[in-house]
C-alpha cells in the first residue's frame, strides 16, 4: 500500500481527495429533496419544493480517500425536464428515485434511466435505483423484488430508503462513493481508453459547478 511506501507520512497526507457530482432524478414528490436534506443535515423536512435545482455538499472521510459529494437536486416537474440534461452533464453518479407507494414514479425513473443511457457510457456514471418512503410500506405499490429485479437487469445499485425514518439514506450514498472509488482504483491499474486521468475528473466536476 501507499502507507508502507511512505512510513513517515500521516494518513491525511497520503489520502487522495476526489470530488464527485451526484444528481438526484425522479418525479415530483418522491422525496429527492428530503433524501438530500436528511443525508446532509440529518434532519427531515416533509415538504421541500425545488425550483429548478438546489445544491448540497457532503464530505466522506473513508479509509482510502476523502470523497466530496456535490449533490444536485433537480425539480421533478415536466417543465424542467428539458433543461435537466444540463444538470447531469459532467455527473459521476445519479440516484433514480421513486416512491414505493406510487407505481407510476418507477416508470418515470425508468424514463430518466433511458435519458442517462443516451448521455453516458456504462463505465462513465454510477447509477443507483432508490425506492423511497419505506416508512409508508403499508401503502406499497412497488414490491422490493420488482425494484431489485429491474436494478439487476440494468446493473444498477439498489436500495429502499426512508428520508423520514433515516432508513438506509447514508448507506446508499456510501455505496455510491465506494463504487466510484473502486472505479478509480481500476482505472489507476489499467490505463483508461478515454485517456482521462483521475485529476481531470476532479477538475471537470469543479468546472461544472462554476459554470452553472
Amino acid at each position: 500500500t501507499v502507507q508502507e511506501a511512505m512510513p513517515g507520512a500521516s494518513l491525511e497526507e497520503i489520502r487522495p481527495t476526489y470530488i464527485y457530482k451526484v444528481v438526484l432524478l425522479g418525479s415530483t414528490s418522491v422525496g429527492k429533496s428530503s433524501l438530500a436534506y436528511r443525508y446532509v443535515k440529518n434532519d427531515f423536512k416533509e415538504s421541500l419544493p425545488t425550483v429548478g435545482c438546489s445544491f448540497f455538499t457532503q464530505t466522506l472521510n473513508l479509509e482510502v480517500a476523502t470523497v466530496k459529494l456535490e449533490i444536485w437536486d433537480t425539480a421533478g416537474q415536466e417543465k424542467y425536464h428539458s433543461v435537466c440534461h444540463l444538470y447531469y452533464r459532467g455527473a459521476h453518479a445519479a440516484l433514480l428515485i421513486y416512491d414505493i407507494t406510487n407505481k407510476e414514479t418507477l416508470s418515470r425513473a425508468k424514463m430518466w434511466l433511458r435519458d442517462l443511457e443516451k448521455e453516458f457510457l456504462p463505465d462513465e456514471i454510477v447509477i443507483a435505483l432508490v425506492g423511497n418512503k419505506m416508512d409508508l410500506a403499508a401503502e406499497r405499490e412497488v414490491t422490493t423484488e420488482e425494484g431489485e429485479e429491474f436494478a439487476r437487469t440494468k446493473d444498477l445499485l439498489f436500495m429502499e430508503t426512508s428520508a423520514k425514518s433515516n432508513h438506509q439514506v447514508n448507506d446508499i450514498f456510501l455505496a455510491i462513493a465506494q463504487k466510484l472509488l473502486q472505479w478509480e482504483q481500476e482505472k489507476a491499474s489499467t490505463p483508461s481508453q478515454h485517456g482521462k486521468s483521475t485529476v481531470d475528473l476532479g477538475e471537470s466536476g469543479a468546472r461544472t459547478v462554476a459554470c452553472c
